[in-house]
C-alpha cells in the first residue's frame, strides 16, 4: 500500500521522562497534569475555537520511541498469556498510533492544559478530537480477554487500588535521595506499585528471595506485598560493583554516595 505520512501538529508536555515512569492507561495516571502545545504558523489557533466547551478530549499521537512492532504481547493483566498486538492497547503496534482521553482543563493560546496524561514528555500529537459521550462510551461492551471483576460488571482499570507503605529505612532512603540528588523516587514508587505487585518484564517486577523488586530508572526498591498492602522494605543502587565505581557516567555519584551513606542493601 501507498505509505502515508504525518506532520504532527504539536507535542506533549508531561511529568514522565520515560516509559517506566509513564502510567499505562489515562486511568491510571491519578490526575497527573500536563500541556498540550501546538506547532504556531499553521493556523491552529483558528482550530481550537469552540474547543473549551469540552470536558474531555481524545488525544491522537505518535509513540515516538518505538522501533519496530510486535506480533504479539504480554499486556499486564494477561495472565501471563501473550495477545494479538491488535487485541490490546500495546505502544508496540504496526503504526505506532496511539490514543488517550484527557481532561480539558483550559487553553491559553496554542496550549492546552490537561490532565489525565498517560504519555511521555515529547510525544508528538497527530490530531485532537472532541471526547463526545453519547458517541464514545459503551458501558456495558464486551472487554475480550480482560476478565471482570465481578458478573454484569465491566472491569475497573485498574484494578482496585493497592495501599502502599514504606519502612522507616526505606522513607529515609528516599527522602535522602530527594533532598540531596533532587531524585523524586517516592511518588514514582507510589504510582507503580500502587497498580499491584504482579510481576512483568514491561513494569520492570520481579521475584527477589522472599520478596519482589521494583527497577525505577538505575534504582532498585525491593517490596513485599500481603493482600492489597505493599510494603517498601529499601531502596538500592541498579548498579553492579565494576560499574558503580569505574564507570564515568554523571548519574553515578549519586549512587556512590548513596552506597557510601547506606551500602548496597
Amino acid at each position: 500500500m501507498t505509505p502515508v505520512t504525518f506532520t504532527p501538529i504539536g507535542v506533549v508536555r508531561t511529568p514522565f521522562p520515560d516509559r517506566v515512569s509513564a502510567p499505562r492507561q489515562p486511568h491510571a495516571a491519578a490526575g497527573a497534569e500536563g500541556t498540550i502545545e501546538l506547532v504556531p504558523g499553521r493556523g491552529l489557533e483558528h482550530a481550537l475555537c469552540d474547543i473549551e466547551g469540552w470536558d474531555y478530549l481524545w488525544v491522537v499521537f505518535w509513540f515516538h520511541l518505538n522501533e519496530g512492532w510486535r506480533p504479539k504481547v504480554l499486556p499486564p493483566r494477561s495472565a501471563g498469556k501473550r495477545r494479538g498486538v491488535l487485541s490490546t492497547r500495546s505502544p508496540h503496534r504496526p503504526n505506532p498510533i496511539g490514543l488517550s482521553v484527557v481532561k480539558l482543563l483550559g487553553v491559553d493560546g496554542l496550549t492546552l492544559r490537561v490532565s489525565g496524561v498517560d504519555m511521555i514528555d515529547g510525544t508528538p500529537v497527530l490530531d485532537l478530537k472532541p471526547y463526545v459521550p453519547y458517541a464514545d462510551a459503551y458501558p456495558h461492551a464486551r472487554t475480550g480477554w480482560v476478565a471482570p471483576l465481578a458478573p454484569g460488571e465491566a472491569p475497573a482499570d485498574p484494578e482496585p487500588g493497592f495501599e502502599v507503605v514504606w519502612s522507616e529505612w526505606a522513607a529515609e532512603q528516599a527522602a535522602w535521595l530527594d533532598a540531596t540528588h533532587g531524585v523524586a523516587l517516592r511518588e514514582r514508587v507510589d504510582r507503580a506499585l500502587a497498580l499491584g505487585p504482579q510481576p512483568h518484564p514491561y513494569r520492570r517486577i520481579r521475584a527477589d528471595g522472599d520478596a519482589m523488586r521494583l527497577a525505577v530508572t538505575s534504582w532498585r526498591v525491593r517490596f513485599r506485598a500481603e493482600g492489597r498492602r505493599i510494603e517498601v522494605l529499601s531502596v538500592a543502587t541498579g548498579y553492579r560493583e565494576k560499574e558503580l565505581w569505574s564507570g564515568d557516567a554523571p548519574e553515578l555519584a549519586a549512587h556512590r554516595q548513596f552506597v557510601e551513606r547506606f551500602g548496597r542493601g
